[in-house]
């Protein structure tokens, strides 16, 4: 049988593979969960994720709660990657969320927004700003939040869920694909559950083991991985 879902590559080596046979991971248009402990590679599977549209002409809008441009920057470089091109041709979107907070100085592009982690609701304003450029420029983009622990950390952990639900309602209406990263064990239960519910896609990395717990058109998989100098690869 033919399928009829178009997947996008994740970036990542060995993970196109587990899930579609090489035909890419994620259904086109919509939003995946990676969660699972801290330091167990959420924020460099959403650098590769990234990384991966922006060398396929896909812009890409990045929401951070844990690091400003500059650290994303210098994170990214240390996979040998470089965002330099993409931030000056303005395919690399940013809301910087945590730089006001932490009182570090940044400077001004088009493709820069700042806001703040302690409101969720401006963070939502910067989304439609920014989305309003990308969709001018590309029918189709991705899009990372990473991650919801940090606002969870400043604000009602049910806000951050209604939150979420109108970012994935945002970014599915205009044709984007995207992934959040929440840090298991750093909400109730009630609301780990809440945030399955409402995503398409759900991932969850150990540190050894990258489990496929839901994929549209996919079943339940599991791979072991490594995060290598060159990025997470999945065996």
């Amino acid at each position: 049988m033919i399928e009829l879902i178009v997947r996008i590559s994740s970036g990542i080596p060995g993970l196109d593979k587990l899930v579609g046979g090489g035909g890419g991971s994620f259904a086109e248009n919509t939003v995946t969960l990676v969660y699972g402990p801290p330091k167990v590679g959420k924020s460099v599977f959403s650098y590769q994720f990234a990384f991966e549209g922006l060398r396929n002409n896909e812009p890409c809008l990045y929401i951070s709660t844990d690091y400003g441009l500059k650290d994303i920057e210098r994170n990214i470089a240390n996979f040998g990657w470089n965002l330099d091109e993409y931030i000056e041709n303005e395919s690399f979107y940013f809301i910087d969320a945590i730089s006001t907070i932490a009182g570090v100085e940044v400077e001004s592009k088009p493709n820069y927004f700042l806001s703040s982690v302690h409101n969720p609701t401006d963070i939502m304003v910067k989304l439609g700003m920014a989305m309003r450029q990308i969709i001018s420029k590309s029918p189709r983009f991705r899009s990372v939040l990473d991650s919801l622990t940090t606002l969870m950390a400043f604000n009602d952990e049910v806000l951050i869920v209604r939150v979420l639900t109108v970012y994935i309602m945002r970014i599915k209406e205009s044709g984007g694909t995207a992934i959040v990263t929440y840090t298991e064990g750093s909400a109730s239960s009630k609301v780990e559950n809440m945030l399955k519910a409402i995503v398409d896609n759900i991932i969850h990395l150990d540190g050894e083991n990258l489990t496929i717990e839901a994929m549209i058109g996919g079943g339940k998989v599991k791979g072991q991985y490594d995060i290598t100098p060159k990025g997470i690869v999945v065996d």
